[in-house]
């Protein structure tokens, strides 16, 4: 029998300010704030918008509005005739109100995102590139796996790190996102269980659902992996591919010690899962740290494959990643490749090869600008949101703060309308979870995270909504 809740009974849970503005705004937010934290269970048929006006004492006009938003929102399910059902909308389809997809130039600032500014590098290299650019016409332009440079290149780094590698194991893809798309087609079907972290980057999660995959979350405690929650839900879920970030990890900044990652790879190796492994965060170390092998490098069977970007390192206009696994592996990629896109950007590729050549040099600018921006964003919290529980990395690119109020969902509309775009915490959680956290990158420059912080307190002070509204998004190209 379906479960339903009267217009009294929901009235009664929503306990709204009659002065708030605007009111159906403020009605469709609280509904979903009681959603997330689960005081309004999922699958629950929710009264008819005439018996909900009547409890609340507001016009059909503002709850067919509220109703609309929730729907938009992905909150709402409705069937003609037969009413509306409260939902849970997939992390992967987070509806207009997604901050993911503004426009670039539309005057917020963008904390929802952790990439930061060019490197210095990077000029030098765009320059280098266009000069070799001209010897590449005189092929046909392209190749599935990578040009050579590039991938002697990103080999060599491994080889530097301790691990060894052959240009042969490298494959270069658009991005560390597409190569996780690659292996997903490649070892991914639907139904089958896929272990990934909790929280973690929420295209991992993306991938799953749109392979039709059993997500599998692992939880990620304050201080770190437990090696024995990650062994456990190999063996019970019988996960035959995992997704992990041991390096700076997204968003908590965790860095998993040597012990672990052997643990790890031994226990992939006895329930024989592969594990893909996310190392986009592995060169943005910012205070001293004990040096960490590749997790590849506990690998003695080829079931560790290791995904790379040049994003955090050089720029997020730089749509170059790579994968390094076995040779075998490489060549099936390149056949899956040819349904997607061919081959990645000759011209980035030579600019990374390029800057590569000064890796160092611009771990050092990345260290002395994060570490900055780091300590400005701390010192602003301790100001204004001393109440703010979070660990301080030791690297990578955010701050994973727990809130004291428990929704980081309505935080961020708050500080939208303050004019700051936010990470909440279901981003990067499954089904709705996480919603007490919010990811804060210090990837900005100094006066940008102090002016930010002093938005999302007056956010704080305004209330969920705020005294404007935040400028219209733009779809996602």
């Amino acid at each position: 029998m379906d479960r339903y809740m009267s217009g009294v009974q929901l009235a009664r849970l929503l306990a709204i300010d009659p002065g708030a503005k605007p009111y159906y705004r403020t009605l469709a937010e609280t509904v979903r704030s009681l959603i997330l934290d689960g005081r309004l269970p999922v699958r629950v048929r929710v009264p008819a918008e005439r018996h909900l006006a009547e409890a609340l004492g507001v016009s059909r006009t503002t709850v067919t509005s509220a109703y609309d938003r929730l729907r938009e929102q992905g909150y709402l399910e409705s069937r003609q005739g037969a009413g509306s059902w409260t939902a849970l909308p997939d992390a992967g389809s987070l509806g207009a109100e997604n901050p993911w997809i503004a426009a670039e130039d539309d005057g917020m600032m963008p904390l929802h995102c952790a990439a930061p500014s060019a490197s210095r590098t990077l000029p030098a290299a765009i320059a280098a590139a266009g000069e070799s650019y001209p010897r590449y016409t005189l092929g046909m332009g392209y190749d599935p796996v990578g040009i050579a440079p590039l991938r002697q290149a990103i080999a060599d780094r491994y080889c530097e790190r301790g691990l060894a590698t052959r240009p042969e194991q490298i494959f270069v893809t658009a991005g560390a996102q597409h190569g996780l798309h690659l292996l997903a087609m490649a070892l991914l079907s639907p139904g089958d269980p896929f272990l990934i972290e909790s929280p973690t980057y929420p295209h991992a999660i993306d991938v799953a659902r749109e392979r039709g995959a059993r997500i599998v979350p692992v939880g990620i405690p304050d201080d770190g992996w437990h090696l024995d929650l990650l062994t456990c839900a190999m063996r019970q879920s019988a996960a035959r591919l995992a997704y992990v970030i041991p390096d700076f990890h997204n968003p908590t900044g965790h860095l998993m010690d040597d012990a672990t990652r052997a643990g790890l790879v031994g226990a992939a190796r006895r329930y024989d899962t592969t594990l893909i492994v996310d190392e986009t965060w592995s060169e943005l170390d910012i205070d001293e740290v004990p040096r960490t092998s590749p997790l590849a490098a506990f690998d003695t069977d080829g079931r560790v494959i290791s995904l790379g970007s040049a994003s955090k390192l050089w720029w997020g206009g730089l749509r170059i990643g790579w994968i390094r696994a076995g040779s075998a592996m490489v060549r099936r990629l390149a056949t899956l490749r040819a349904f997607v896109d061919i081959a990645s950007s000759l011209f980035e590729q030579l600019v990374v090869a390029r800057l590569f050549e000064d890796i160092e040099e611009t771990r050092a600018e990345r260290r002395r600008g994060l570490g900055a921006s780091r300590t400005a964003l701390v010192t602003a919290l301790a100001e204004h949101m001393p109440d703010w529980d979070f660990t301080v990395p030791k690297g990578g690119g955010s701050l994973w703060v727990r809130l004291p109020e428990p929704s980081g969902s309505l935080l961020a509309e708050a500080a939208a309308c303050q004019g700051v775009r936010l990470a909440p915490g279901t981003w990067f959680g499954v089904d709705g979870t996480l919603e007490g956290r919010l990811r804060l990158p210090f990837t900005q420059s100094l006066q940008v995270v102090t002016e930010a912080v002093a938005r999302i307190a007056e956010a704080r002070i305004r209330g969920p909504y705020g005294t404007r509204h935040a400028p219209p998004l733009t779809p996602a190209l």
